[in-house]
């Protein structure tokens, strides 16, 4: 329920800021899924957000239905996708 309500609240900013571009920042700030062949025509799950992209792991996430979405839980992950397109890591 919590994701679904941070959808629902993200699609109405997109909405209430008039955001048609899919270049603009606020759309490409939001971690979307993409489905893109790779070299071999395989279709796996790419994760991409601003300029950071990375293949989707298929790895356990744990609990996150727990999770409390706020504005500075995307800033991190806006953050921590940054800094692991730069090999930095992510760790605190």
């Amino acid at each position: 329920v919590v994701i679904d309500v941070h959808a629902k609240d993200t699609v109405a900013k997109l909405i209430d800021e008039r955001v048609s571009d899919k270049n603009a920042f606020e759309w490409i700030s939001q971690l979307r899924y993409f489905w893109e062949p790779d070299d071999q025509g395989v279709e796996n799950i790419e994760v991409r957000m601003v300029q950071s992209s990375f293949p989707y792991g298929y790895e356990y996430l744990g609990n996150s239905f727990r999770l409390v979405i706020t504005p500075l839980t995307d800033m991190c992950y806006i953050t921590l996708m940054g800094a692991q397109s730069l090999n930095l890591g992510g760790a605190p």
